[in-house]
């Protein structure tokens, strides 16, 4: 009997999922990054009770690293790696219910790190308490400028609503907060929607090991969002306008597909990296809860793929991974805090003629996957 087309849609169905729930996480075309392999020295933070700080607003002191360390940044300095992490205080709250500080540590090897003694961004009594408190600053992305200087992407957490603000600091210790990113775009319109995780363009000069922030048309652009992926420009990587598509419409660079590794969100990763094959962006994918999810994968689960966007036009996709290219598959990336499975990608460098991709675990440590430079 010959197969119906709706018979026929469905077994191609089938092979395509197969395809993808089977193909090796490693495998990576020519205008992707790796692959990436994830060295002995795993995890390379850890929470750690010993470390105390005075809250300002609290008026107390904290074990600011208690619960869980984990989602960081990094950036080279001085022949030297530095990561930004985040750090959450109270075990016993739940997900999003601790107060949440960012961290500072620094190695010569990329690898084995030295924690600074207090947190070097965190809520304060200050004019951005209003978005910074209770829940704290969370998830970190880094970029340096031109001068030197340094511009950090962060999480204002206030229990309601999350903003993506900004800070800026010349030596990576001491910084200044500058508030919400979209403050000012178009009216004030989305200064108090939800919004998250801020990945700027950047560019590796290959020559001095550099990766600064990167102008395209007289702009430096961002992707951001935790749910989809949108997109935004700036003239001083302080104060960012929105995309639109419409009135009241983001526009969409990158969107959830169904029966994939990213089946239930997408969320940017580290700075975006411009190249000759175009911006190469590495995003975060989660797995669905339900029917749309891939069902090779745990539900719920959060690994990290890639996407290629125009250089003329960065909101414009011109390639994405079918599959994962880093899955939770070591001990500390399928249980802590978030047990079904996170490698959670923030921060790249190119350090010692290699890419380090440091990421969060299961919400409670972090991990380190390095790769040569293609």
């Amino acid at each position: 009997m010959e197969p119906t087309a709706r018979m026929k849609n469905i077994c191609y169905t089938a092979i395509l999922v197969l395809i993808a729930g089977c193909k090796s996480a490693t495998t990576v075309d020519n205008w992707m990054m790796g692959p990436f392999v994830k060295p002995k020295e795993n995890p390379i933070l850890k929470a750690d009770s010993s470390y105390l700080f005075n809250c300002p607003v609290q008026h107390n002191m904290v074990k600011w690293q208690l619960a869980d360390v984990f989602n960081p940044a990094a950036i080279v300095r001085h022949d030297t790696v530095f990561v930004l992490f985040r750090a959450e205080d109270n075990p016993v709250a739940g997900i999003g219910g601790r107060t949440s500080r960012i961290g500072l540590a620094y190695s010569s090897d990329g690898l084995n790190f030295t924690k600074y003694p207090e947190p070097v961004l965190y809520p304060d009594n200050d004019d951005f308490k209003q978005y910074d408190f209770p829940g704290g600053c969370e998830d970190p992305r880094i970029v340096e400028k031109e001068d030197d200087s340094y511009v950090l992407l962060y999480t204002s957490w206030n229990g309601d609503v999350a903003r993506l603000s900004a800070a800026t600091s010349t030596d990576l210790y001491h910084w200044q907060k500058e508030g919400p990113v979209f403050a000012k775009s178009i009216g004030g319109r989305y200064k108090n929607l939800w919004t998250k995780s801020g990945s700027i363009i950047t560019e590796l000069d290959k020559a001095t090991g550099r990766i600064t922030a990167k102008k395209i048309n007289g702009k430096y652009w961002m992707y951001f969002g935790d749910k989809m992926i949108q997109v935004a420009n700036s003239d001083n990587l302080i104060d960012w306008t929105v995309l639109e598509n419409n009135k009241d419409s983001y526009r969409v660079a990158l969107r959830p597909r169904n029966k994939m590794f990213d089946s239930d969100l997408v969320e940017p990763g580290p700075p975006a990296l411009y190249t000759a094959k175009g911006i190469l962006l590495l995003y975060n994918g989660r797995n669905a809860l339900d029917s749309t999810s891939n069902p090779f994968l745990p539900k719920g689960m959060y690994s990290a793929g890639q996407a290629l966007f125009d250089t003329a036009a960065p909101w414009s996709l011109l390639r994405q991974s079918d599959t994962s290219f880093l899955k939770p598959d070591l001990p500390h990336e399928t249980t802590g805090q978030y047990g079904a499975g996170t490698t959670f990608i923030e921060g790249l460098v190119y350090f010692k003629g290699k890419w380090f991709l440091y990421y969060g675990t299961a919400d409670s440590m972090v991990g380190v996957a390095v790769t040569e430079v293609n």
